[in-house]
């Protein structure tokens, strides 16, 4: 029998990718104060909230503002980016994830999610996977971003299950960080080169099983 009881997801890029979107609506931003963003600078971003990614650009930049503004801007970028993730489909789900889910369901091992986005649930409901997830917590309940525990730690609290009996599938550093410092399986969803600290790595989800996930 598996020690995993429970399975906690981050969100971009691991569920879905709207990482392009995020980017877009980034670099929107930064093209407004005078700069550029690049990819290469934008993966500095993956995983962290939309407060710290702020703070990231503006000293890539040089940019300093007062916190309102700071506010005001990243409101903006919030909508840019919702409105992008509007036209999302469950088409847009990443290979393999779904029929994970299944069997994760199928086994009776529970589903949560752990995320920074604040726009989970809206995401989760354009692509049709809301009602696999028995609790979400995202941007909107913690108060301490990845790489600290407190996500994963909260999201084990809610599905009743200790630390240890908990997997984690993340792609980015801080996410698999965050992991590791909750004391649960890292399962990395990239690249081993990236991703080195975490327990597994894997590409995807396509042809991953939870039998791989070791006793």
């Amino acid at each position: 029998m598996s020690l995993i009881k429970a399975c906690l997801f981050d969100l971009d890029g691991v569920i879905v990718d709207t990482a392009k979107y995020h980017y877009q609506a980034w670099r929107q931003l930064a093209n407004e104060l005078g700069f550029d963003l690049t990819l290469e600078q934008n993966e500095q971003l993956k995983g962290i909230s939309r407060m710290e990614s702020l703070d990231i650009i503006l000293a890539i930049g040089g940019v300093e503002l007062s916190e309102e503004e700071k506010v005001r801007r990243a409101t903006e970028k919030n909508v840019r980016y919702l409105e992008l993730c509007m036209q999302m489909t469950p088409e847009d789900t990443l290979p393999g994830v779904r029929a994970f889910l299944d069997e994760l369901k199928h086994r009776s091992v529970k589903v949560g999610l752990g995320s920074a986005s604040k726009n989970a649930k809206v995401i989760l409901e354009r692509i049709d996977m809301l009602s696999y997830f028995e609790t979400i917590v995202d941007g909107n309940r913690i108060t301490r971003g990845k790489p600290d525990p407190q996500v994963f730690l909260l999201g084990a609290e809610d599905l009743n299950t200790p630390p240890a009996n908990c997997a984690v599938f993340e792609d980015a550093v801080a996410g698999i960080q965050s992991a590791i410092a909750a004391g649960m399986l890292a399962v990395g969803i990239g690249e081993k080169s990236v991703l080195a600290e975490a327990d597994i790595v894997v590409p995807g989800f396509v042809g991953f099983h939870f039998s791989d996930l070791g006793d």
